[in-house]
């Protein structure tokens, strides 16, 4: 089991920064995945980015934030962060970071929510015109 938990959400305005920490605890096995989505209400949770929590883990973004977010971690801390830039109102949301300890996020499912088993309770965005 590994417990998450999402800060660093708030309001900003277009073209603004935000940088989100979920805090990863409970857990002492091996390297998982981790991924950063969000969600507005009405549509279906959306992945933006994810790493591997070993170091030098391979990162992936979706291509609608590759260039503008950058997802990153402090080992020692056990803290993913989701550094947002060139903020714009289609990025806001309940962003939520989750955890694949199965390796169900393999190949093909790195950006299926149902592949991580793990959830935190997420941070809101808004970004205002």
């Amino acid at each position: 089991q590994v417990q998450l938990a999402e800060s660093g959400g708030g309001s900003v305005q277009t073209g603004g920064s935000l940088r989100l920490a979920c805090a990863t605890s409970g857990y002492t096995g091996q390297p998982f995945f981790v991924a950063w989505f969000r969600q507005v209400p009405g549509n279906e949770r959306e992945a933006v980015a994810r790493l591997y929590t070993a170091s030098g883990g391979v990162l992936s973004y979706s291509d609608s934030v590759k260039g503008r977010f950058t997802i990153s971690q402090d080992i020692h801390k056990k803290i993913v962060y989701l550094q947002m830039s060139s903020l714009t109102p289609e990025d806001s949301g309940m962003y939520f970071c989750a955890a694949d300890l199965t390796r169900a996020s393999q190949q093909n499912r790195r950006f299926d929510p149902t592949a991580y088993q793990h959830w935190g309770q997420g941070t809101q965005v808004t970004v205002s015109s």
